[in-house]
């Protein structure tokens, strides 16, 4: 009994070596859903799928992607209110965002902005159907904390 107890003490003790991945989380359905599916994308290294967010020539080339991922260990997410407005059979819409990333070499916290476009669903009549994607994202290194830092998008008062 007394090994069990002592057992116990030292697995409560020790730092966990292996990180729990997030539920997988592929949600299409809204500006800040398809924002939240790429950090949940990247956080459990699924690359392929994070790059496919994008549109078009939106995201680097998928090695170049990749490879800015190499030593990532852990990312989070903080999402602020959208705008969204339509446009010629599209809806745009920015998203407001703040990331901490820890890496290898430390954390660092980026914020800004992604834009989004959705194609009418009702005006796409032939194959391939084009689901709500990024079509930019802008985010940069800033100083304050992930809790203190706000996600900013051009012309808006979201800062």
């Amino acid at each position: 009994m007394r090994a069990a107890s002592i057992l116990l003490l030292v697995l409560a003790a020790a730092p966990a070596t292996a990180q729990t991945l997030p539920d997988y989380r592929d949600d299409r359905s809204t500006p800040e859903a398809v924002v939240q599916s790429l950090y949940n994308a990247i956080e459990r290294k699924e690359l392929a799928r994070a790059w496919s967010y994008f549109e078009g020539d939106a995201a680097k080339p998928f090695a170049e992607f990749a490879a800015g991922y190499d030593t990532t260990r852990h990312v989070r997410v903080r999402l602020f209110t959208p705008s969204s407005e339509g446009a010629a059979g599209s809806i745009f819409s920015s998203v407001p965002t703040v990331v901490e990333a820890v890496s290898d070499a430390g954390t660092s916290v980026f914020a800004g902005c992604y834009e989004l476009r959705l194609v009418q669903p009702a005006a796409q009549i032939e194959p391939p159907f084009r689901p709500l994607a990024i079509t930019k994202g802008s985010l940069a290194e800033v100083r304050d904390t992930f809790d203190a830092a706000k996600g900013h998008c051009t012309g808006e008062g979201t800062e």
